[in-house]
């Protein structure tokens, strides 16, 4: 199950995690996004190995600025504490999985 996070628990739950972490920058007046969260959730059901974290650009507007996000949904993968990918736009689950796991260190 995917984790809502703000700008105040952003370090904690990003930055410092030991696992690998999925960001999904969202908003709720954003459709494209309403489309892709069923997916988002999906893949966080098959893949434990990764944090699947959700981030309203409105409500975390600090992190947004800080990542440079022009468009939702923006998808960045961490690893380490430090971002490793970023992809922008709707993903089924499987493709979303397949991108996140190529870039993951084996």
């Amino acid at each position: 199950m995917a984790i809502e996070i703000t700008d105040a628990n952003f370090e904690e739950l990003v930055a410092k995690s030991t696992k690998p972490v999925l960001l999904d920058f969202w908003a709720e007046w954003c459709g494209p996004c309403r489309m892709m969260a069923p997916q988002f959730e999906a893949a966080a059901k098959q893949a434990p190995e990764i944090r699947f974290v959700k981030i309203d650009s409105d409500a975390a507007p600090g992190a947004s600025q800080r990542y440079g996000i022009r468009s939702i949904p923006s998808l960045l993968l961490f690893y380490g504490g430090r971002e490793i990918g970023r992809q922008s736009g709707t993903l089924p689950a499987a493709q979303l999985l397949a991108w996140a796991r190529s870039l993951l260190p084996r």
